[in-house]
């Protein structure tokens, strides 16, 4: 079965990189991660060196020039200083104010999803919230017959900016079809509507669909955060018979719609 990573729809490209699955995975390119910018370094400047330099003047220059009507009344330059203060203490409380805000997270646009259909294959379950193990490989739904698929938790929500990931078996352990058996069968334009937990459905069109050898794996391509809200649906494909295994992962790319 398949493979990984998130979030906010941001998804985490290193926990892809690390999957290590059995029987039905995702294959891994071996690609690095996004590359991360490094902050710009501080600068410093020299503090500038104060002018010492005074006009030469006279005690009698000064008193000359000085009048009664321009010396301040000690009075208003005490209120001045009480305005500018209570100015400048309402300017730091609205940029606290605003600073708090910038912190405090977004709300979720997409609650967790519950189940899938589409309606063009016949095909659809609940949903497993299935994450990574200890040792970073995949948590994938049981291969028991009539097994559901599962919403990788390391993935957006679908409806959420980025690429929510389904990951569902194409056969059981008896050899029937499973879940996602009939993937191939998608073309461009079958919708894919998945419910939420607070009752709301998000709906997306298939786009492209794409077989992967498991060596491969394009990781950056699926996993990889994108712009838009997107849906990832994956399975294994391209059976060995000599090997009695799955070489290839077969990739349903689709887009929100509504």
């Amino acid at each position: 079965m398949p493979g990984s990573p998130r979030r906010g729809g941001v998804v985490a490209i290193t926990a892809a990189l690390m999957l290590a699955l059995s029987a039905c995975s995702p294959g891994q390119d071996g690609e690095a991660g996004a590359s991360e910018e490094t902050a710009p370094a501080a600068v410093e400047t020299e503090a500038s060196t104060p002018d010492t330099s005074e006009d030469a003047g006279t005690e009698d220059d000064a008193s000359a020039e000085a009048s009664p009507s321009d010396a301040e009344d000690p009075s208003d330059s005490e209120d001045a200083a009480e305005d500018a203060a209570e100015e400048d203490s309402e300017a730091d409380s609205e940029a606290g104010t605003d600073a708090e805000s910038a912190d405090e997270p977004a709300e979720s646009a997409a609650t967790p999803p519950v189940s899938f259909e589409i309606p063009a294959i016949g095909a659809g379950s609940e949903l497993l919230h299935l994450g990574l193990r200890e040792d970073n490989t995949l948590e994938v739904p049981p291969g028991d017959p009539g097994s559901p698929a599962s919403w990788y938790t390391g993935s957006p929500a679908p409806g959420e900016q980025g690429p929510a990931v389904l990951l569902g078996h194409v056969d059981d352990s008896l050899g029937q079809p499973g879940v996602f058996a009939d993937l191939p069968d998608l073309v461009e334009g079958d919708e894919i509507t998945v419910e939420q937990e607070d009752g709301s459905t998000a709906t997306f069109e298939v786009t492209k669909a794409e077989q992967y050898g498991k060596n491969t794996f394009p990781t950056l391509e699926v996993y990889g955060n994108t712009e838009d809200e997107e849906l990832r649906l994956i399975t294994c494909d391209g059976y060995n018979q000599a090997t009695g295994e799955y070489e290839d992962n077969y990739v349903v790319y689709a887009t929100l719609v509504g």
